[in-house]
């Protein structure tokens, strides 16, 4: 998985349209292997992230959890943890 796609489930406040429209351009920029389409594939490149973002949008909609909603900054205070612990070796 692209390390720039991160987790939009479950999070108090929920996941905003930019998280969700940047996750959906990540994944179309991987599949793709580009990180800027040619002036030729601009429009097939804008219609698939458009495309992710709406079936993004859907699925978290559609999502149910028993577990208490994520607070952002504990989440990036953890995983800042574990970067720390990973690079200081």
């Amino acid at each position: 998985m692209c390390r720039n796609i991160r987790v939009l489930h479950n999070f108090e406040p929920p996941a905003t349209s930019d998280e969700v429209q940047a996750a959906a351009l990540q994944y179309v920029r991987k599949v793709s292997g580009a990180a800027k389409p040619s002036a030729a594939n601009q429009a097939a490149f804008d219609q698939a992230v458009a495309a992710v973002a709406a079936a993004t949008r859907e699925l978290l909609d559609a999502l149910v959890t028993t577990a208490p909603p994520k607070d952002r900054e504990v989440e990036a205070a953890k995983a800042k943890a574990r970067a720390a612990e990973r690079y200081a070796r």
